[in-house]
């Protein structure tokens, strides 16, 4: 299962994110994954969710973090959610890679059965016509 997040920078889109994956921990079977940009959001994270910096990886364009996500998800069997914070910041996309992700993203939760919940710096309407059925908060 996908769900998105979409809304300009700025209306609250990561403290949304950060709720839910507080919220989650506390029900969801299996551990959690949260991935952003930067470690900025440490102190505000469960100690139980695990903080990835994409940073640290280097992960710099659509290809490599397909790849990136692809790794997480075969390290742990016991992965049941990935929350991605400031998606198009970690690797820079256009609306065509954006398709292109959200149909490998929605291939990882189907074969391996993990969730992600990702947040967008766009308008819904701006989305490509694929990722719109997965919008679950539109600011």
């Amino acid at each position: 299962m996908i769900q998105i997040i979409a809304g300009e920078k700025g209306k609250g889109k990561t403290k949304i994110l950060l709720d839910k994956a507080n919220a989650e921990v506390l029900t969801t079977k299996g551990s959690l994954a949260f991935i952003d940009k930067n470690n900025r959001h440490m102190y505000e994270l469960n100690n139980k969710i695990r903080l990835i910096s994409a940073k640290d990886y280097f992960v710099s364009d659509a290809k490599e973090f397909t790849g990136f996500i692809a790794g997480i998800v075969s390290q742990d069997n016991d992965l049941a959610k990935i929350y991605l914070d400031g998606f198009l910041s970690i690797a820079p996309m256009e609306n065509d890679d954006i398709a292109l992700m959200v149909d490998k993203l929605s291939m990882l939760s189907n074969a391996f059965e993990v969730d992600f919940v990702i947040s967008i710096s766009k308008d819904e309407k701006d989305l490509p016509e694929n990722a719109k059925p997965y919008v679950i908060v539109a600011l």
